[in-house]
């Protein structure tokens, strides 16, 4: 299976921000693959960084496990970031640009299932 997750919590609330990351990861440890869209606030999660100091009030912070994995794709809406003075080159490894029409693309495959958060 391939989820598609739509994010956009960031720091502004760190346990609604963890939320897909927690299922993102869970996903990954079953085998299956993921694309993770962050959107608004979200972007800056992906500022490298940032999603070290975040600590969820409650629910594990699973962000390295999504960041780091190979089976996940992190992209970062290049208009919501570029209007928070983030460049590409501010975000972590495994992460990068990307818009609409990427999400597009990856929740048109025909074993894909979206999830928003």
């Amino acid at each position: 299976m391939h989820y598609v997750i739509s994010a956009t919590w960031g720091p502004t609330d760190v346990t609604r921000a963890a939320l897909p990351f927690i299922f993102a990861a869970s996903a990954l440890q079953a085998g299956d693959t993921v694309m993770m869209m962050l959107f608004h606030d979200a972007v800056t999660i992906a500022v490298d960084g940032t999603h070290q100091k975040m600590i969820p009030f409650g629910p594990p912070a699973k962000f390295t496990e999504v960041f780091s994995s190979p089976n996940a794709k992190v992209l970062v809406c290049k208009p919501c970031a570029e209007v928070r003075s983030i460049s590409e080159d501010m975000l972590v490894k495994n992460a990068s640009f990307g818009g609409m029409n990427d999400l597009h693309q990856d929740v048109s495959r025909t074993d894909a299932k979206f999830i928003s958060f």
